[in-house]
Formats: C-alpha cells, structure tokens, sequence
C-alpha cells in the first residue's frame, strides 16, 4: 500500500478525520486580526546572518474552519513570510491551527504546550494534519505551518519549488522556511492559551530536517522532536534517490561532488547541531533508512549531544507501519504536566 494512503486510511480507522457536521459559518467568530512583536530571546550575532530576524512587528488574521472535529477547534492563520519573492502567492504563509476544545483538557483555563509541526517534502497535509489533531486532543496546541512553494504558495504559473534541482535555490528556499517558521514560533508563543516557556516543534523527513535547522536559530524552541530527519545534508542529497535529478544537473554541469556539499553546508543542522544540547529532544529514525541513511542521523544525533533516540525497524517509507508508536511517542513527548 502506498504510504500516503497508509496514513489516510489508518487516520480514518482512528476517527481523528472525523468532524461535527452541525457546525455552520453562522456559527462560527469572526476572522481576527491582530499584530504580534517578534523580540530576539537572544543576541543576534550568535546567529548566522541569514538566519537573522531582528526586533519588528508583523499582522496576521486568524479565520475560523466551520466544520470543526468533536475535541479540536481549528483555524486558518496567515501572516507575511520575512521574505519577498517575485512571486507574490508565496510572500504569504498558510497556517492551520488546532486548538483543543477548552472542555477536553483536563486542566481547563491553564496554558498548555504549543508546537509547530512541519510537513514532508511531498507536501502530504493529510499526514501533518493527523499528528496536529492527535497533539491537539492530547491537550497540546499545534500550528501546522506550510513552507514555501507548498500548497496555496506555489504559482501555478512556473515550476518552483523549496527543495529545487539547484541546491543554490534549495538554500535560498530553506532560508525563507526557517524565517517564516522563527515567526510563527513568536505568534504561537503570543496566544494567551499557549505556554510560551513549552514551545516545541516537530517535524518528519524534511519537516524534520527543517525544524532542526529552524530550532537552532530560534531559542523559543524548547522542545524538539524529529522524526526520520538528521544532518550532512550533502550525503543526504547526494545519495537519495529522490534527488537524482539535481545531482545529474550538477555533475553535466561541470559541478564537483565536493563544490555540491559546500553550497549546502549552510542549511545542514549538522552544521549548527550544538546549539541544541540545552534543548529538551526526541529523535525517531528508521535503521534501514534508504533516504536518510542512519550515519547522517547518527551524525546530527552526536552534535546535538546524543539525545534520546527511538529506531524504528523499518526503511523510510516502511515507517508507516510504526504509526501507533510514532504518533504515541510524540505526543507524549509534547504533553507536558
């Protein structure tokens, strides 16, 4: 079965797609708006200069979804990406957020954990919006952030995408994701029901690989948790299948395999891995990972301090058959008392 529908189908045995048919516009608040204050937690200089956001405010609106599940509230958040492309689709980021009912936390009226969570280089939203729902019913915010070119942010005029056949592009768009993710970090942490000192992020493949490198730059990230992800982006890149394309281009191109690893060296979080030793963290890999093969994990593990570690018996996409576990350790691992 294909992995995708893997996940749909296990969703749907799950009930977690389900929704309450009752709820109507008529029903639901009026969209909301509202400015946030992005404040650097530290001195700027410690972070690699494209990586930087300096103090600024920023608007966003918050539109309300009518057809709601029983236990989770969910909206649609937008705000502008830090950065302008040419292409004005994607200067905006898409957000959904899933909010617990307040009569489904336990200790209702208290701040409870946030997380932002990061989608597959596929773009499956099926698969981020199943995690959101399963942190959200166990009392955990979760703001399902869509990167650049995904979604309503990819012109359907060209072929453009975040992860390109040029890895200078891929630098490029990665840049943008951990700006845009730093800001959604700061508008998660600004909702009144949200505890802004539990602020996590989680992401699987490259959502993974993207919330390191963003966790790294932004300290309100103090929990991490990826999954299938590690670091020597270059390795990575150079030996995955799913990326023959770009390493072809490049060679036919008169490009080295050494001038390939260099240009990616910048958004590697192997590169920056020590800078997550003092945050709280969770890795969970497969051993027989054919797109991100165990020493790349291994190598990020070691320079983030040898965190704690889960390996799944499985390939990358074989994973999906650790479900159960993989959305029961996660969640467990944002659902702080």
């Amino acid at each position: 079965m294909d992995f995708r529908v893997r996940f749909i189908v296990v969703a749907a045995l799950l009930g977690v797609l389900r929704v309450n048919q009752s709820g109507t516009a008529a029903e639901m608040p009026p969209p909301q708006t509202g400015a946030v204050q992005f404040e650097p937690l530290e001195d700027q200089s410690a972070v690699p200069e494209r990586f930087r956001l300096e103090a600024h405010s920023f608007r966003f609106t918050q539109t309300f979804v009518a057809d709601m599940s029983r236990t989770t509230e969910v909206s649609e958040v937008t705000f502008p990406s830090p950065i302008e492309t040419e292409f004005s689709c994607n200067n905006t980021v898409h957000c959904e957020y899933f909010r617990p009912r307040p009569e489904q936390v336990a200790m209702a009226g208290t701040k409870r954990p946030g997380v932002v969570v990061l989608h597959i280089l596929g773009g499956d939203f099926p698969l981020a919006r199943l995690f959101c729902r399963y942190l959200a019913a166990s009392g955990t915010h979760a703001l399902f952030v869509k990167m650049p070119y995904y979604g309503p942010r990819r012109p359907t005029e060209v072929r453009k995408r975040m992860i390109d056949v040029d890895p200078r592009e891929s630098v490029v768009g990665m840049r943008q994701a951990v700006l845009d993710i730093r800001r959604a970090a700061a508008w998660l942490a600004s909702r009144p029901e949200v505890d802004d000192q539990q602020i996590g992020i989680f992401g699987i493949s490259l959502g993974g690989i993207t919330a390191a490198l963003a966790a790294e730059q932004e300290p309100r990230f103090r929990n991490v948790c990826l999954m299938l992800a590690g670091g020597d982006l270059g390795r990575v890149s150079w030996e995955s299948p799913e990326v023959k394309e770009a390493r072809t281009r490049w060679l036919s191109g008169g490009g080295t395999k050494e001038e390939f690893f260099a240009v990616l060296q910048p958004i590697d979080p192997a590169s920056y891995a020590e800078r997550l030793k003092s945050r709280r963290m969770l890795m969970i890999n497969a051993a027989h990972d054919e797109i991100v093969p165990p020493p790349c994990t291994e190598s990020l593990w070691e320079k983030a301090g040898k965190p704690r570690i889960i390996w799944f018996d499985a390939g990358h996409y074989s994973a999906a058959a650790f479900l159960f576990h993989g959305l029961a350790e996660v969640t467990r691992f944002f659902r702080i008392p």
